[in-house]
């Protein structure tokens, strides 16, 4: 398996973490605004990377890459502020924000490994 395909796995497993956080947060905690963004930008890291694994070009594949990095860094963003604001507790935040962390370096290593060869 290739390193694009285990990104993609991961991403998806992270996918499915955020939606379950998403049906948490929206049904026990009764946040909807904050839920609501941190579903699409966690689901949206792992379509982007399906689309880059679908890529006609290279150029193509980095661009999809490249916005799959940034969905990554929003989420953090999201989880940071949801946990600043009492919705989720420091040791589910430090869980997800874990694998968040994993897969953005792992988006930036392709992501720089992708623009180096293009050179």
């Amino acid at each position: 398996m290739n390193k694009d395909n285990v990104t993609y796995a991961k991403a998806y497993q992270f996918a499915i973490r955020i939606v379950n956080a998403y049906k948490y947060l929206s049904q026990e905690k009764k946040e909807f605004i904050l839920s609501k963004q941190l579903l699409r930008s966690g689901t949206s890291i792992g379509a982007n990377i399906a689309e880059a694994n679908g890529a006609i070009s290279q150029s193509d594949f980095s661009a999809k890459i490249s916005i799959a990095y940034k969905e990554c860094l929003e989420t953090k963003y999201w989880l940071s502020l949801l946990k600043n604001t009492g919705y989720i507790d420091l040791k589910s935040f430090d869980s997800i924000h874990q694998d968040a962390d994993e897969i953005a370096k792992i988006l930036f290593s392709i992501l720089k490994s992708t623009r180096i060869n293009r050179k």
